[in-house]
């Protein structure tokens, strides 16, 4: 193991992460540096409590416009391999450790965390105080940030600093529409030996399968994967896609993805699913999950700080069950302005949000976790077979 701080020496180029507020917080640059630096690399900082999976992490769609730090100390030790992609791109806007191991250590890896970030234009900064930044966000809240290499002089950073108090909020910008696809499109991506014997062993070839069309909000591909390995055929649609041309597909149900950002900024995705609601059984997912809430007419709401991580406690109301779950989200829904018909079937019992639903008159359920995570248990990937089941028995 490296000493703590290795990477650091004083020959490499100082930075800084600027928060709205002013706070600073300096480090190293281990990722991209581009020529011109000036201005910064903007982004929403959030803070991740995952002790691995940061390759997922980087590759998240619903990350998409965040800088993202990562609360466990040593982040790199197993590099990057070619297996655990969750999207073609990686979503971050930058990416902040404590300790960055730039000599990793797996058969598996392929080149560094180092290495891919500079080869995807994308920040990295180490040396950063994390536990005292996460403190930070906990009690302020998540706000706008920059990450400058090399760090400029206090006088800039105090002009920067009223810059970012006058940029709009996160949450005004339509994320989901800068990763959904813009071409509609099938997806059957071969099995690796990395995407897991278990899968492999299950997927059955069968024209007959379901086809389940998938509302792009910024899918992950180990949703795909779990419902491949069920036997779905799988239609990708872009997040503009009506009603209609959805249903022309025929499909035996309808999936809503996760993604970034805030739900009130898709309007039109939540018309399509009011359009599609008793039409077919419908299994929203973190974003999905509050795109559903407000097509039955619900609210959501922005978090102080969110949910961003693994060993997620819910708990299952009608089991009294508590599953540990991989969530990712800085909204959620308004429990209070669930209409009548609308259950809450789950509740994170951190806080108590929302974390499931279900509308029984339409045959539609959803989760603000993540099922198809592994956060150590896959106990949550149960609601894939209850999505199946409902769509076996709503044609039968």
């Amino acid at each position: 193991m490296m000493k703590a701080n290795s990477f650091l020496s004083p020959k490499r180029k100082t930075a800084a992460l600027l928060l709205e507020d002013g706070a600073v917080f300096y480090g190293y640059s281990f990722g991209a540096e581009p020529e011109n630096y000036h201005d910064g690399i903007l982004g929403e900082v959030i803070f991740n409590t995952a002790m691995s999976g940061y390759q997922e992490v980087l590759t998240d769609p619903s990350y998409t416009g965040q800088i993202v730090a990562m609360t466990y100390p040593m982040i790199g030790n197993y590099g990057i391999n070619d297996g655990d992609w969750e999207s073609k791109s990686v979503a971050v806007s930058g990416f902040v450790v404590h300790e960055y191991v730039k000599d990793h250590s797996n058969f598996r890896a392929k080149k560094s965390l180092g290495d891919y970030l500079k080869e995807h234009n994308i920040p990295g900064l180490c040396g950063i105080d994390t536990r005292s930044l996460t403190r930070h966000i906990r009690s302020k809240g998540v706000m706008n940030a920059m990450i400058f290499s090399p760090a400029p002089p206090e006088p800039s950073l105090k002009d920067m600093t009223a810059k970012l108090k006058k940029m709009p909020p996160f949450g005004l910008a339509n994320l989901v529409g800068q990763v959904s696809t813009s071409d509609n499109y099938e997806w059957d991506e071969k099995f690796t030996e990395f995407h897991g014997q278990w899968r492999k062993d299950a997927l059955i070839e069968d024209p007959s399968n379901p086809l389940v069309a998938v509302l792009d909000l910024g899918v992950k591909h180990n949703i795909l994967r779990n419902f491949r390995a069920r036997g779905c055929r799988l239609k990708v649609f872009s997040v503009t896609a009506k009603s209609e041309e959805i249903l022309a597909a025929r499909p035996k149900g309808v999936f809503l993805s996760n993604g970034p950002g805030d739900p009130d900024q898709v309007e039109h995705a939540v018309d399509t699913v009011k359009q599609l609601l008793g039409k077919v059984p419908i299994f929203g997912i973190c974003m999905g999950h509050q795109i559903l809430a407000e097509a039955v007419g619900a609210r959501t709401f922005k978090m102080k700080f969110g949910h961003h991580g693994a060993n997620q406690p819910v708990l299952d109301k009608k089991s009294g069950r508590v599953m540990i779950t991989s969530q990712n989200h800085g909204y959620a829904v308004d429990p209070e302005s669930l209409p009548e018909g609308a259950e809450i079937t789950q509740v994170h019992l951190n806080d108590n949000t929302v974390a499931g639903m279900a509308i029984p008159k339409y045959q539609a359920f959803s989760t603000q976790y993540h099922p198809e995570a592994n956060p150590g248990p896959r106990d949550a990937e149960i609601h894939f077979e209850e999505f199946l089941s409902l769509v076996k028995s709503f044609f039968n």
